[in-house]
């Protein structure tokens, strides 16, 4: 099986198993509550139908005039500031649900502003985070340098470290704000913070809704204005970070796989007569002392064939000069994938200068005139086919 088909596949399980283990957990702690509320409000209903003499017809419109003066508690919506607030949690997806649209006009119109805005929020969010985790990776690259320390490069743990820090930074900061002007618990503050920058936006504690705020306090509206759109792109430079990270895996695997397999048709098309002729080792006559697994000429079976010639491809790099060979490793990284490690570093391929000397007519480049190639001391980096030790062999240069 592919393995972007058992990734799928695993997290598909994985997927299905965290919402059981998240509804067992919600079970457990919300139901007893919700049982208690409901009984206490079933008693005190009762307790009101007697109080003021109403039948159940009474009481039912009057709840339903309740429920429709609900959204109007907190003073207008539909100024501009009001509007504007709404606009923001159409398309950043919070959709708090303190405010709609009553009029069909409206609904047409909100359908139609967010097939537009949420896309377009979408890619700015993630275009700012992409530009903050580059400037966040500046500074530290330079706050390295300017310590003095030896290894002066920003690692994925260094960027990540960063990323959670502002993210707790930010909740707080929007806590301790909103506890002051909502008089809302921190715990509470720091809720609603989380729900309202995930964009989870459950409704239940909603910002600007007590006192005409939307109207009698500007700076409190700039300030929420502000904030959620700042933590929301602070959100989403840790997210562009960490999470796009992994969704990319699944189409670099694909790009991969398709590289390997043009390379292998291509190899396979073609004989490896032309490749042996040119008095290289013949893979076929060591892949034979390994249990006769191969066989020889342009014969033998697809896979074998693939791999002899993926080796002659190698070996015909190797015949250069050693200072080709380096020009040539990112070539080589490029045309053999999967089958050359992509981090082939000079520790993997060196040379031992103490065997060659540098002749004065060859324009720098690095060549025994009179002993085997410097190639010849050049590890490949075939650590994926170490098993087949016959197509380990050095060789001379040609």
């Amino acid at each position: 099986m592919k393995r972007q088909n058992v990734r799928t596949l695993a997290l598909i399980i994985c997927t299905f198993t965290y919402l059981l283990v998240g509804a067992a957990v919600f079970d457990a702690l919300e139901s007893k509550k919700e049982t208690t509320q409901k009984k206490n409000l079933d008693n005190k209903k009762q307790e009101l139908l007697i109080k003021y003499n109403l039948s159940k017809e009474n009481f039912h419109e009057l709840e339903a005039v309740v429920l429709q003066l609900k959204p109007h508690k907190a003073g207008v919506q539909w100024k501009f500031a009001g509007s504007f607030y709404f606009a923001i949690t159409v398309i950043t997806t919070i959709g708090y649900g303190h405010a709609a649209p009553s009029t069909d006009g409206g609904k047409v119109f909100c359908m139609f502003y967010a097939l537009l805005g949420i896309p377009l929020t979408l890619v700015m969010f993630q275009s700012l985070g992409e530009r903050i985790n580059t400037f966040v990776k500046y500074l530290l690259h330079r706050l390295k340098k300017a310590l003095g320390l030896r290894r002066t490069e920003v690692s994925m743990a260094n960027m990540v470290t960063i990323g959670f820090i502002s993210c707790i930074s930010t909740l707080c900061v929007g806590a301790a704000a909103f506890s002051r002007y909502e008089n809302w618990t921190f715990f509470h503050a720091y809720y609603y913070c989380f729900i309202t920058l995930t964009t989870i936006g459950f409704g239940d504690y909603v910002a600007l809704q007590k006192d005409d705020a939307l109207q009698k306090n500007p700076k409190y509206v700039a300030f929420s204005f502000i904030y959620i759109l700042t933590g929301l792109t602070v959100i989403g430079a840790f997210l562009n970070l960490v999470v796009l990270r992994f969704m990319t895996m699944n189409a670099e695997d694909e790009k991969r796989d398709a590289e390997q397999r043009a390379l292998l048709s291509r190899n396979g098309q073609v004989g490896c007569g032309d490749h042996l002729r040119r008095g290289m080792v013949d893979p076929p006559s060591s892949a034979s002392s390994m249990g006769g697994s191969g066989t020889g000429g342009g014969t033998g079976g697809g896979t074998g064939r693939g791999l002899r010639n993926v080796y002659a491809e190698v070996l015909h790099f190797q015949s250069m000069c050693s200072c080709l060979w380096y020009k040539s490793r990112e070539k080589l990284q490029y045309s053999i994938p999967m089958i050359i490690p992509r981090d082939l570093s000079t520790s993997d391929t060196y040379v031992e200068h103490s065997e060659v000397f540098t002749d004065p007519h060859s324009n720098g480049c690095v060549c025994s005139l009179q002993r085997r190639s410097a190639i010849s001391s050049v590890s490949t980096g075939l650590h994926s086919l170490s098993t087949f030790r016959g197509l380990m062999k050095r060789r001379s240069s040609i």
